[in-house]
């Protein structure tokens, strides 16, 4: 396939990953099957989403090392986009369903359910990358714009824990996700690096038995 049909095909799924599931949620909003609790259902469902996404953008890189296509890296902002949106989904039906837009009420939760501090600290994390993702911030930014894109290592970390701490009963889900997470970052371990540590030539390697052969340093008897 063509570079151009390629890149063209990953831009109409990433879109696709983004639009879809949202139009799914209006559909169900709009025909009342969003079950018994609508509010727990939204809160899952655009969770779930963002995590999913968070995890999809963190598998380009990996994509490109097996493909040789860059074409995955260019549709990376959008999934990256789309995942802080239904973050920001999520997060709003937190506070205008559950809370009431009570600011009073989200602090005493930051202060009490630390899963809640800890996603609220995963959307905090996703903020500046989603402000700084155009292309004149990274022109602006030049070298630090990629260290501070690195905080979506972290920032999905903090996204799978709260995910496995909310889960009270079946942790399957949860866990598959953190599974997943360390699978893409294990990727990222320099194993070059690492072989060529433990393969270096012996020879630049202190020996540890010279002095006992040099003849120059034998103590006198």
């Amino acid at each position: 396939m063509p570079s151009t049909a390629r890149l063209w095909t990953l831009r109409v799924a990433a879109w696709s990953a983004g639009i879809a599931p949202l139009l799914w949620l209006a559909w169900q909003a709009s025909t009342a099957q969003l079950g018994a609790n609508p509010v727990e259902h939204l809160e899952h469902q655009t969770g779930q989403r963002a995590l999913q996404l968070l995890l999809v953008t963190l598998a380009m890189t990996p994509l490109r090392r097996i493909t040789g296509w860059v074409e995955w890296i260019r549709v990376r902002r959008v999934l990256g986009l789309w995942a802080y949106a239904f973050a920001c989904l999520h997060f709003a039906t937190y506070l205008v369903f559950d809370l009431e837009l009570s600011v009073a009420q989200l602090g005493a939760d930051l202060i009490k359910r630390t899963y809640i501090t800890i996603g609220f600290a995963g959307w905090l994390l996703l903020l500046p990358l989603a402000i700084t993702s155009t292309k004149g911030w990274q022109r602006r930014l030049k070298r630090k714009w990629q260290s501070l894109h690195r905080l979506i290592y972290p920032a999905t970390l903090l996204g799978v824990i709260h995910f496995v701490w909310l889960v009270k009963a079946d942790k399957r889900e949860p866990l598959i996700y953190l599974a997943i997470l360390l699978l893409l970052l294990a990727t990222r371990v320099p194993v070059g690096a690492i072989r060529r540590a433990i393969l270096r030539p012996r020879s630049s390697m202190p020996d540890r038995h010279a002095d006992s052969r040099d003849p120059s340093i034998q103590p006198r008897t």
